[in-house]
């Protein structure tokens, strides 16, 4: 099974390079973030004709998540449980005998501000829920924008992007800790060592040219998954016209 996570940035802007990846790419199962768009409007039925059924969560011009599957999905679950939040951040299914988390994780602005601890709190609420899940489900995948950056090779320059940096913060860097010692696995992490891989590269300065780039989408699977056959980042889809800022992430079951 190929499971990946893309940030589209947009479904209604990014629709056909979706369409057009999901031919090329063919995976099994896609999470996808920042649909930017009302479940009325969700294109359930093109997307249908491409072989993929869809499970999904949107609001008005923000945030938004789905999972797309070639087989059907059960057991949807919309938000984190027991955590009241009105943004659409999260959605779970179960496809096949794989429970699959797609999260898209909230940005949280500067260090300090609000926003940072409310990203803190969410993450802890998550923290507490996947606990639940691994129990219910020793079969799982979380994957998503994570806005973290796990280490410093996943930055392009760890001067810049350091302690009192959004994305790169001890506090944020120790959340996702927390969440690898539940038992989950950075599955690009179980096929590469090496720095220097980027995501998501911001549209401003010629950062993609230049790959000024994050590794923040990331695919994690739990014990029971973690012989995985391969794991990667598609870039050539940031390479497109009017592309998404990110590059779909990927996990090969074995």
């Amino acid at each position: 099974m190929k499971i990946a996570s893309w940030n589209v940035n947009s479904l209604n802007v990014r629709l056909p390079h979706l369409q057009q990846w999901l031919g090329a790419f063919a995976p099994d199962v896609v999470g996808i973030q920042e649909t930017k768009l009302e479940d009325h409007k969700f294109p359930d039925t093109v997307l249908a004709e491409a072989g993929y059924r869809s499970v999904f969560a949107g609001q008005k011009t923000y945030n938004g998540v789905a999972l797309l599957s070639r087989l059907p999905a059960s057991d949807v679950q919309v938000g984190i449980p027991n955590f009241e939040d009105e943004q659409k951040r999260v959605i779970a299914a179960t496809v096949g005998d794989v429970r699959i988390v797609n999260l898209y994780v909230v940005n949280g602005q500067d260090v300090g501000t609000d926003k940072y601890a409310y990203k803190l709190r969410w993450l802890e609420a998550v923290h507490a829920w996947l606990e639940q899940e691994l129990r219910a489900h020793p079969k799982l995948v979380v994957l998503g924008d994570f806005n973290i950056a796990p280490d410093d090779r996943d930055v392009h320059d760890p001067t810049i992007w350091n302690d009192s940096h959004i994305l790169t913060s001890t506090a944020e860097r120790d959340a996702l800790k927390r969440l690898y010692a539940l038992g989950l696995h950075d599955a690009y992490r179980l096929h590469n060592e090496a720095g220097g891989v980027f995501s998501w590269w911001d549209y401003r300065m010629a950062g993609f040219r230049r790959d000024l780039g994050l590794r923040i989408d990331l695919t994690l699977v739990s014990d029971a998954l973690r012989e995985t056959n391969a794991a990667g980042i598609d870039r050539e889809p940031r390479t497109w016209e009017r592309p998404s800022d990110h590059a779909p992430a990927w996990v090969a079951l074995a």
